[in-house]
Order: structure tokens, then C-alpha cells, then sequence
């Protein structure tokens, strides 16, 4: 008789002389298994992404105050120009950025 061996990832968990026996006699096999949570992860783990999280934060503040201050000191500096150099011509047209004073 062709004995086949037992089905996919039972194999390990059915002794062969009980599975041949139960196929023989059609009895069945009760299969109990113990499953076990996987552990909690610990605290420390979650201790770098935040870290590196923290880090790009502050580096997108850092560039924003940046540009902000960027922006700041242009401004300033057309008014500085733009009252030295007086008016501006073009083409017959005179635009006057700021007024003289009195």
C-alpha cells in the first residue's frame, strides 16, 4: 500500500504512525495549537524615529526663519534704494517710490 506522507504544515505537528492510523480507521485527529502574543515593543524603539522626526522639525523651522529674514533684509534694501535713487523714468512715464522730505 502507497503511504503518502501528511499534508503541508501539519507534517511537523502529527506523529506518522497516528496519522496513518487515522486515515486507515477514519478517525480524527484533533490538533490543538498555543499561540503566543508577540511582545509589545519596547519604548526604545520608537526613541530614533521620533528623534529623527524632532531633527527635520526644527531643520524646516530653521529654513523658514531663513527665508523669512531673506525676505526681510530684500525688502529693506529696495526701500534703501528705492529713496537714494529718487525717481524713476521710463520712457516719459516718471514713477516716484518715495517722497522727498520736507
Amino acid at each position: 500500500m502507497h503511504h503518502t506522507g501528511p499534508p503541508g504544515h501539519l507534517a511537523p505537528h502529527i506523529p506518522a504512525d497516528d496519522y496513518r492510523r487515522a486515515q486507515a480507521t477514519g478517525q480524527p485527529i484533533i490538533i490543538h495549537t498555543i499561540t503566543t502574543h508577540p511582545a509589545a515593543r519596547p519604548a526604545r524603539s520608537y526613541l530614533l524615529p521620533l528623534t529623527v522626526a524632532g531633527a527635520g522639525a526644527l531643520g524646516l523651522f530653521g529654513v523658514v526663519a531663513a527665508f523669512l529674514a531673506l525676505l526681510d533684509f530684500a525688502a529693506h534694501t529696495a526701500i534703501a534704494i528705492g529713496g537714494a535713487a529718487g525717481p524713476i523714468g521710463v520712457g516719459g512715464i516718471t514713477l516716484r517710490l518715495f517722497r522727498a522730505p520736507k
